[in-house]
C-alpha cells in the first residue's frame, strides 16, 4: 500500500468500529417502540407498503444503470477515486437538498413526493458510486451490492451487523443472495427516516427541516458507500482488524 492507501485503510477501520459500535439508548427504545407500532399494523397494510418500495426501488435500480456512465477506467488510483468520488456525493447532496426545501416548503401533499423523489437521488448516487469504484453496475450481483450498501447505512443495530457480514463477505456470500428481504429493507429504511420525515410535512418549517435532513442523509449514505468500496479495493477483511 502507499501512503494514501494507508490512510484509507485507517479511515475503514475507523469507521467499522462506528458501525459496529452499540446503539444508546434512546436509539435502541426508540427502536423498540417502532416495532412495536409495526406490529400493529395489518399484515395486508405491510404487504401493500413492502410490493410498493420494491417495485419503486426496481424501477430506479433499471433506470439509474441505463443513465449511468459506463466505465472508469481500472488504472485510476485510490485516491483519484475518492476525489471523484467527493465530487459527485457534492452534486447529489445539493440535489437532494433543494428537493427537500421545495417539497417540504409545500406541507403534507408535496412532503408525501419526497420519498420517492429521495429514493431515486440516493439510489443514482450510489450508481455513480460503483462506476467510480470501479465495479460494473450492468451485473445484478453489483446491483445487489448496493442495495446492501443502502441496507447498511440506513438500518438498526442489529440489521447493520447482518448486513455488515455479508458484504465484508460477499465474494461467498453473494451466491446464496437471489434476491433482498424487502419487507425488512422497507422497514427498517422508513422506522429510520420516519421521526425527521414528519416535522417535514409542516408547511414552511418543513422547508429548513427537508433541506437539513436530506442533506445528512447523503452524507450518512456516502460516508458508508466510500468506506464500503475502499474496502473491497484494499481487500479489508475482519481478519485484518
Amino acid at each position: 500500500m502507499n501512503t494514501y492507501e494507508l490512510k484509507a485503510y485507517e479511515e475503514v477501520q475507523t469507521w467499522r468500529m462506528k458501525i459496529m459500535k452499540r446503539s444508546g439508548m434512546i436509539n435502541r427504545l426508540s427502536k423498540q417502540a417502532q416495532n412495536k407500532i409495526n406490529s400493529w399494523i395489518p399484515e395486508k397494510v405491510h404487504k401493500i407498503v413492502t410490493d410498493s418500495i420494491k417495485q419503486m426501488v426496481k424501477a430506479t435500480l433499471v433506470g439509474s444503470n441505463i443513465t449511468t456512465k459506463k466505465r472508469i477506467g481500472t488504472e485510476m488510483s485510490l485516491m483519484k477515486r475518492d476525489e471523484l468520488f467527493k465530487e459527485k456525493h457534492s452534486f447529489y447532496r445539493k440535489t437532494a437538498v433543494v428537493e427537500g426545501a421545495g417539497t417540504g416548503a409545500g406541507g403534507i401533499l408535496l412532503g408525501a413526493a419526497d420519498f420517492p423523489l429521495l429514493l431515486s437521488i440516493k439510489m443514482k448516487f450510489l450508481f455513480e458510486a460503483a462506476e467510480v469504484y470501479g465495479f460494473d453496475t450492468s451485473k445484478y450481483e453489483e446491483r445487489l451490492f448496493i442495495l446492501h450498501i443502502f441496507q447498511l447505512a440506513f438500518s438498526s443495530e442489529e440489521k447493520r451487523r447482518e448486513t455488515l457480514f455479508y458484504i465484508e463477505n460477499w465474494e461467498e456470500q453473494k451466491e446464496k443472495l437471489v434476491d433482498m428481504d424487502w419487507r425488512v429493507f422497507q422497514q427498517e429504511y422508513r422506522d429510520h427516516i420516519d421521526l425527521i420525515k414528519m416535522f417535514q410535512l409542516i408547511p414552511g418549517f418543513g422547508a429548513i427541516v427537508g433541506a437539513y435532513a436530506n442533506y445528512n442523509l447523503m452524507d450518512q449514505l456516502a460516508e458508508t458507500a466510500m468506506n464500503v468500496y475502499r474496502m473491497r479495493i484494499l481487500d479489508v477483511y475482519p481478519s485484518d482488524y
